[in-house]
Formats: structure tokens, C-alpha cells, sequence
């Protein structure tokens, strides 16, 4: 049986603020788990436990545009606090996979990892901490670094950057020296290195130091679709978003197979990657578009629709241990997460698919 799981980012412990989604973690695991999902992929902010652990740290802004953490600077303790929220977890019978988008703070603690090694050590620390609570086997697995090496989560990494850069040698020496250390302390726990990208060519990457391959993979990242819309990942402005409205349903509904044919092209694409390297996959960032949000004239039947697809044709294939129905699964995304009937129909499939 396969694990329904969402992601819930750098947004469970930055977004705390009255009706921002995550006041109450029991009550936004509760509402996770009557949606029928078994885990939730969360930020660990290990570059900075691993610093001080005692510490509040300020964060500043990833972004204004889009609702995953917080749009202003916010002051956070991630410790204690992951494991409070690991134990909450506990209680609603849901599983933890731990990533990390280095978050940037004030004085940009990020920067110090300057090896592999490094950026092992600040993983140990954290883990060494949630051993000691008696969490450790609450956790699913252990991705060292989200969508390795993009310049916005791992600025300190040299060599080539980007969404298809981790198969280029120096990305691919990192990554194994990195595991191969946390794997060397903590030998049960599952670990990877999630990626992004339209995943064409990645069959030659030696991944054999990885328990599993966590690809993000999206209808936008497998076509022309952002460029004819004039979506560009806007951070800080809105122009992206107002050309959503203006182009985005629009141009699926105009010729909807081909974007699902885009999309289900990527899937099959890593399905066959899965086969070939013998790890099965874990995904939780997924199907539609990259960025969406509740907003004046937008609307989420298209979004959903291509989801439902996604999430079917992965579970269909046999080789996803763990399925995300989109990355918008979230409480602060109102119009996907007031959808419960929608959540259990696509967490009853994937429940019902075979898992590698």
C-alpha cells in the first residue's frame, strides 16, 4: 500500500498568526489525517539547530506572491519546537519526512556550510536531538536538502546550479558525501536528495547512495506552459499571478490533452528511472502548476483536475512508495483544502495502489 503524504514546508512552524493555518498543530494534523493522508514532508531548519539549538532566529521573506511561509520578517525557535510538532504528529497518527530549504536569516547562517561535510554535520546534530527525544522512529525519511542545487535553497553549494545541475559531477560527489556521512551515524533512516526539473537524462546519474528518489515534477515543469502564459516565478510582484488569471485556465482548457499529455509523459519518465536504478520514489511537490494560491480570478477545478490525474497515473505505475495529490495540500490554501471529499477520493486511491 502506498502513503498519502503533503507537504507543509517552512509553513508549519513561520505561518502561526490567527487564520494563517497553523495556530494549532493538532487541529491542522487532525484536519490532515480525516483527508486521509498518512505523512507530511516539513522543513527541519537543521542549518540552524545544528548552530544553536537555544536560539530565536529572524527569517527573512522567501517571498510576498506566494502563501508557503511568511510574506514579512518572522522570528522563530525551531527548536524545540520540531520536536513539539513531531510529537503532535505522533498523536495524530501522522509520519514525518524532514527537509530543509535553508532558510535565510538575518546574519545568513546558510552560508557556512561550505562542504559536504558541513552540510552533514548541522543533519547529525538535528537528528542526534530528536534521538534523544525518543522521535526518531516517527520519522519517514530524510531529504538533505530541497530540490538540490537551486540557487534559492542552496546558495552556499559553487558548482553548477539550477533545476537539472545535481547530475553534473561536483553535485552528484556532494550529495553521496553528504549521505554517506548521516547514513554513517544514523544507518536505519532513509535518505535522499530531492530534485526538480523535467527529469530527461538523469538515467546515467549514479543514485545507488540513495534509499529513494524524490523527484518534484509538474505539468509546468514538463512543458512550455509558464513561457505562453508569462509566468515567471515572481517573488515579490504580481505580474505572474495577473498573467494566471489572464492566460492560465485558458490556455489548458483550449487543448486540455496536451497538457495532460505533458504531464503524464514525466511520470512515466520517472516511473521507467525508478525501475532502471531499483529505489523507489517518493514525491511531494507535484502534478499541476508550481505556484498557486487562493487570489481574485482564479480558480482551483482546473488545478485539481490535472492533480487527479497525476496522483492516478503515479499510483498506477507501482513504484511510488509515498504520493502527494499536489503541493497545494495545505491549510492555508483554502479552496484545494476545503475539498475534503476531493482529498479522501485521491487518499483512497492511492491507499488502494501497489507500493515498491
Amino acid at each position: 500500500m502506498a502513503i498519502a503524504i503533503t507537504m507543509w514546508d517552512f509553513s508549519w512552524l513561520e505561518r502561526r498568526w490567527p487564520g494563517a493555518g497553523y495556530g494549532d498543530w493538532d487541529a491542522a494534523l487532525g484536519g490532515l489525517r480525516e483527508r486521509g493522508y498518512d505523512a507530511v514532508r516539513i522543513d527541519a531548519y537543521p542549518h540552524l539547530i545544528g548552530v544553536d539549538a537555544q536560539r530565536t532566529w529572524t527569517l527573512l521573506p522567501e517571498w510576498t506572491t506566494n502563501d508557503w511561509g511568511a510574506p514579512a520578517k518572522v522570528r522563530v525557535a525551531p527548536w524545540p519546537a520540531l520536536a513539539e510538532f513531531l510529537r503532535a504528529c505522533r498523536r495524530q497518527g501522522i509520519r514525518a519526512g524532514l527537509s530543509t530549504w535553508f532558510r535565510q536569516d538575518v546574519d545568513d547562517h546558510r552560508l557556512h556550510i561550505a562542504s559536504a561535510r558541513a552540510h552533514a554535520r548541522v543533519w547529525i546534530r538535528t537528528l542526534e536531538l530528536i534521538e534523544r527525544e525518543g522521535l526518531l522512529g516517527d520519522l519517514l525519511y530524510v531529504d538533505l536538502c530541497n530540490e538540490w542545487p537551486l540557487a534559492n535553497w542552496a546558495p552556499f553549494f559553487k558548482g553548477a546550479q539550477g533545476a537539472g545541475a545535481w547530475v553534473q559531477p561536483a553535485s552528484l560527489a556532494w550529495m553521496r558525501e553528504a549521505v554517506g556521512l548521516v547514513r554513517d551515524r544514523f544507518p536505519g533512516l532513509p535518505l535522499t536528495v530531492s530534485v526538480t526539473g523535467d527529469h530527461r537524462g538523469v538515467e546515467g546519474a549514479d543514485v545507488s547512495f540513495m534509499d529513494l528518489l524524490e523527484p518534484h515534477l509538474w505539468m509546468a515543469t514538463t512543458s512550455d506552459f509558464y513561457e505562453r502564459v508569462g509566468y515567471r516565478y515572481e517573488r515579490f510582484e504580481s505580474r505572474g499571478y495577473e498573467n494566471l488569471v489572464a492566460r492560465g485556465e485558458a490556455l489548458y482548457r483550449a487543448d486540455p490533452e496536451c497538457w495532460q499529455g505533458a504531464l503524464a509523459d514525466g511520470i512515466d519518465r520517472l516511473a521507467a528511472w525508478s525501475r532502471r536504478s531499483g529505489l523507489p520514489l517518493i514525491t511531494t511537490e507535484c502534478w499541476g502548476v508550481v505556484d498557486y494560491k487562493d487570489w481574485p480570478g482564479l480558480d482551483w477545478g482546473w488545478v485539481k483536475e490535472l492533480c487527479a490525474l497525476g496522483t492516478a497515473r503515479a499510483a498506477a505505475t507501482g513504484r511510488w512508495r509515498a504520493i502527494a495529490t499536489s503541493n497545494f495540500c495545505a491549510p492555508q490554501f483554502r479552496g484545494m483544502w476545503d475539498d475534503a471529499a476531493w482529498h479522501r477520493r485521491l487518499t483512497d486511491l492511492i491507499h488502494a495502489s501497489p507500493a515498491p
